[in-house]
């Protein structure tokens, strides 16, 4: 009894990665901070504005298809012949067309006023080689290949909300209304670094010289391109020796200049995992059990920012503590770190409020022993629409993330049958 006594009392409780992670949530406040950019330069920031149109977009009527603008009252059989009054090409303006007339058009001009149709070059035919009359092999009906004014985007019209996450379809729209610039939202100022003595920088050290116990530190790499894909302004830090003195001296530097410090390593309880009392001592610290695999050792706590930190002084800095192990540190990042800076740079609600939405998917593969967390388990599609499990779901297996194109979200105690939908979230999405 009393060799036991001490493992019971240090075990924590796990809790549920749905309560932890509205937990963060909760403790957000957007930044209000904003910037004007051109807007090419603006993929992947949130807009901080509702963008809404000048103009109709067409602005005019325009031709969808490269051939002839009639009026439909002119061509009620196949084979009426109508003399060309005029040629309309894209950014120039036509006319009138006059009745028993017709006008040579190309994809984009606008029509002329009058004409209610366009007839495609495929459906005539050439009259005498001059192209001064046309054979139409075709009836037209109203509006046939035009592209109503509006049709796209009315003026008046809110195009983008505030909240929306910029991207290449996003910025194309708003060019479409005439935005050379757009407002958006301050970028979220991360510091990141590393814990461990083990740990070493690929160039540093060749493999050959490597000594015993010491690892390259993947996670530095992958965790930077994370931030700096959801928009993040990332300041480096580097890897942190295993000494309270030094962890206390990063964590204080990086506070004050910085909205979040993201850490990989450190935050467990053992002897040299100083990053859990360094941050209780410049601020407070929440030291999570998650009930997720891979991920359960999770920290979130804040560190005090110095007087002379300016206007960030009053409101202290977020910091984040992920585990060491790569693939754990990979898929907490996006469970939760994910959805924490999306709303601390003012996405809009959906983007972080709904941040999984699984697919269902079959399993092609059987899963018999159940685990008592909730497992995200990497697999990829196959030719036949199914999930395949890479072999090997140990939580140091880096390559099982490049392998798999996606994560099976599956339930604490349940196990896996071939054939079995089961809950299929598409890394496509939660990199985007």
């Amino acid at each position: 009894m009393n060799q036991t006594a001490p493992v019971e009392k240090a075990r924590r409780p796990l809790m549920a990665l749905d309560t932890v992670l509205a937990d963060l949530l909760a403790r957000v406040v957007p930044i209000d901070t904003t910037e004007t950019l051109a807007t090419v330069q603006a993929d992947g920031r949130v807009l901080a504005e509702d963008l809404v149109s000048a103009l109709h977009v067409p602005p005019q009527d325009n031709s969808a298809m490269d051939g002839y603008a009639v009026r439909v009252a002119d061509v009620t059989e196949a084979g009426v012949v109508l003399p060309i009054s005029q040629r309309v090409a894209a950014g120039h303006a036509a006319v009138v067309l006059q009745p028993g007339t017709c006008a040579r058009i190309f994809t984009g001009a606008p029509v002329p006023p009058g004409a209610d149709a366009i007839v495609m070059q495929e459906d005539t035919r050439e009259v005498g080689g001059d192209l001064h009359a046309v054979h139409i092999d075709a009836v037209p009906r109203a509006g046939q290949w035009v592209r109503q004014a509006g049709e796209d985007v009315t003026r008046g019209a809110v195009v983008l909300r505030c909240g929306t996450r910029l991207g290449a379809t996003s910025l194309g729209l708003a060019a479409g209304i005439g935005r050379a610039q757009l407002r958006v939202f301050a970028r979220p100022r991360v510091a990141l670094f590393s814990t461990g003595d083990e740990l070493v920088m690929p160039g540093d050290v060749p493999p050959e010289q490597m000594k015993p116990g010491t690892i390259y530190n993947s996670n530095r790499f992958f965790l930077r391109v994370l931030l700096e894909r959801l928009g993040c302004e990332v300041s480096d830090l580097g890897i942190v020796p295993d000494r309270r003195d030094l962890t206390l001296a990063a964590l204080k530097s990086a506070a004050d200049h910085h909205d979040l410090i993201l850490t990989s390593g450190g935050v467990s309880v053992g002897e040299e995992d100083h990053i859990k009392p360094a941050v209780q001592a410049l601020g407070s610290l929440d030291l999570w059990q998650v009930a997720m695999k891979p991920g359960k050792p999770f920290a979130y706590g804040t560190v005090r920012r110095d007087a002379g930190a300016g206007a960030d002084a009053a409101k202290p800095c977020h910091f984040m503590g992920l585990p060491g192990n790569p693939v754990s540190s990979f898929v907490t990042f996006l469970l939760l770190v994910r959805p924490f800076l999306l709303k601390l740079q003012g996405a809009e609600a959906a983007l972080w409020q709904a941040t999984l939405r699984p697919l269902r998917v079959p399993a092609h593969f059987d899963l018999p022993r159940a685990d008592r967390r909730r497992e995200f388990l990497r697999v990829r599609r196959n030719a036949q629409g199914g999930l395949e499990l890479f072999p090997n779901q140990n939580s140091g297996v880096l390559t099982s993330t490049v392998w798999a194109d996606g994560l099976v979200d599956n339930p604490a105690g349940a196990t896996i049958a071939h054939g079995d939908l089961v809950d299929y979230l598409p890394l496509a999405e939660l990199l985007a």
